[in-house]
């Protein structure tokens, strides 16, 4: 299994409890437009979930830049290996 899968899979599991629904499946270029329930508190909910599984911070202007799912995924993948 890559980084990736590994990060794709654990990220898939923060959605699912964030957002209370076993039936979410991650894709790259998914956004908050794509789940219901994705508002401004829902995204802090799970920014702090992030860190806290991922056990790091993300600074405010990393997450702002975010433009979708993907993008996260490949931020949590850069910054696992950077402390591996």
């Amino acid at each position: 299994m890559s980084d990736r899968d590994d990060v794709v899979r654990q990220l898939t599991t923060i959605f699912q409890d964030t957002f209370e629904d076993p039936g979410i499946e991650l894709f790259d270029r998914m956004t908050a437009a794509d789940l219901d329930d994705w508002d401004s508190l829902q995204h802090i909910v799970l920014t702090l979930a992030i860190e806290r599984k991922f056990k790091l911070k993300l600074k405010p202007a990393e997450v702002g830049k975010l433009e979708n799912v993907g993008k996260m995924i490949d931020l949590l993948v850069a910054k696992t290996a950077a402390r591996a």
